[in-house]
């Protein structure tokens, strides 16, 4: 197999360029041009050959409210699937529906954005009624040639990446690959046997992706039922009104933090079968900052809010950097068991359990990192502060204009159920359940992609 080179020079004649009609240098880098190498080393074949249908999605203002079909964007594809986790809505017609609406097995390709998302793609094997995005491409594939798995999972690996960042056309903080381009790209056809395996593999970690969101469902509903307070009201009233003398001792005069829903969440709390006691009784809000600077030479794992999967609270990755290149916000030290949450409103939902493989990393300052105390197991942790039970309380307490934000400070008001360790111990059981699922799930999808690059080194 010829080596993908890092050499960042290389020569290409004339009749080169317009065979190929680019002239931007950054398409005949040497790592590019090794891929021509390689494509006479099998049958590849573009993939426009191989489709049935190829188009751009839908352009429509969104919502929150559920007015509409749910609409896939980029943010829901992950790790080469779609998931239908913090959707949106579009409100449109019927017939509409019908000429954008997703059926079992199409891939969605992100086509504009950072270079660092450009081609991000994923398969949908949800159920439900969809539409995608415009930014997005929908590829059908004739099946009795390319399998859509092994085209998802091709399109994952270092091979297809690399065939995405070549025919990428760059500008100013901004990438993009066009339809033409996308079915331009080639592909390995391997046996149709080959490209079944593929496919058993990715239906399997589908299977276990559900599962886990359904183990973390299972953990979720019965902490608000145990407590009693299940059913509580949080419709959004659009006037009331409030004492001065209780808006001075709050020292806040904003309308919203006066909400009757919050103080409904707040006496509910308080009046649950357990009782109640402050988070800090509980929980140490970790507030000690960590100074890479002291180490120069060493590199570190930084984790961002784009990292955080909140659909069953883990982390989903993280950057390495050197510590002269570290954001001046990564100084959070976080351990395995910290539950980290964003303070940040519009982002509160990103919580996750920090695991043993992301023990020692860095966090963004963005981050409250909470850490449990003997009485208290880290998962119940997890799955109290992903509840309504706090995220009301910290929707409340937010303040600030640009960007709104929770006070460090006002952590400390935090109520939380006073529930025994005894009552925890199921819901974390089920919580270890669902994040042992995800990490099947997700050693599949490595052995998928690992199985197609060998097949193509191997050709």
């Amino acid at each position: 197999m010829p080596e993908i080179i890092a050499d960042n020079i290389s020569i290409v004649e004339t009749k080169e360029l317009e065979r190929f009609s680019r002239s931007d240098a950054e398409y005949y880098h040497p790592k590019y041009l090794a891929l021509q190498k390689l494509y006479k080393e099998g049958n590849w074949s573009p993939i426009g050959r191989h489709l049935r249908n190829c188009e751009y999605g839908i352009s429509i203002a969104m919502n929150t409210e559920g007015n509409g079909y749910g609409i896939l964007r980029m943010d829901n594809l992950q790790g080469g699937f779609a998931f239908d986790d913090d959707l949106k809505y579009a409100p449109i017609t019927e017939k509409k529906f019908y000429k954008y609406r997703l059926q079992k097995d199409d891939i969605l390709f992100n086509r504009v954005n950072s270079e660092e998302f450009v081609g991000r793609t994923g398969i949908y094997k949800l159920s439900g009624n969809h539409v995608f995005a415009s930014y997005l491409v929908k590829l059908q594939t004739k099946e009795n040639e390319l399998s859509p798995d092994y085209l998802n999972i091709f399109l994952n690996t270092k091979y297809g990446i690399l065939s995405i960042r070549r025919m990428s056309r760059r500008a100013v903080n901004q990438a993009n690959v066009n339809a033409q381009e996308l079915k331009a790209i080639k592909i390995l056809l391997a046996p149709l046997k080959f490209q079944e395996e593929i496919k058993n593999l990715l239906e399997k970690s589908h299977g276990l992706f559900d599962k886990s969101k359904t183990l973390y469902s299972q953990a979720e509903a019965p902490l608000l039922e145990e407590l009693g307070i299940k059913d509580i009201d949080l419709s959004h009233e659009p006037c009331y009104e409030e004492n001065s003398s209780v808006t001075i001792s709050a020292n806040r005069i904003d309308a919203e933090y006066y909400q009757p829903k919050y103080e409904r969440m707040i006496e509910a709390i308080k009046n649950c079968r357990f009782g109640w006691c402050k988070l800090a009784d509980k929980i140490t809000n970790v507030t000690d900052k960590h100074d890479p600077k002291k180490e120069v030479e060493k590199v570190f794992r930084y984790i961002e809010l784009s990292n955080i999967n909140p659909s069953i609270g883990i982390i989903d990755g993280y950057s390495e950097f050197r510590s002269k290149d570290l954001p001046s916000r990564a100084r959070m030290l976080i351990r395995e068991g910290d539950v980290i949450i964003s303070s940040v409103e519009g982002s509160i939902d990103k919580v996750a359990l920090v695991d043993n493989h992301h023990d020692g990393c860095l966090a963004s300052t963005g981050f409250f990192v909470f850490r449990s105390e003997e009485n208290i197991l880290p998962e119940y942790t997890l799955v109290l502060c992903k509840s309504v039970l706090i995220q009301k309380q910290l929707e409340k307490l937010s303040a600030g204009t640009i960007l709104t934000a929770v006070p460090k400070n006002l952590v400390e008001t935090l109520i939380i159920p006073d529930v025994p360790i005894e009552a925890q111990k199921e819901i974390a059981n089920l919580i270890r359940q669902s994040h042992s699922a995800r990490r099947q799930a997700k050693g599949l999808l490595e052995e998928a992609k690992r199985k197609v690059e060998e097949m193509i080194e191997k050709e």
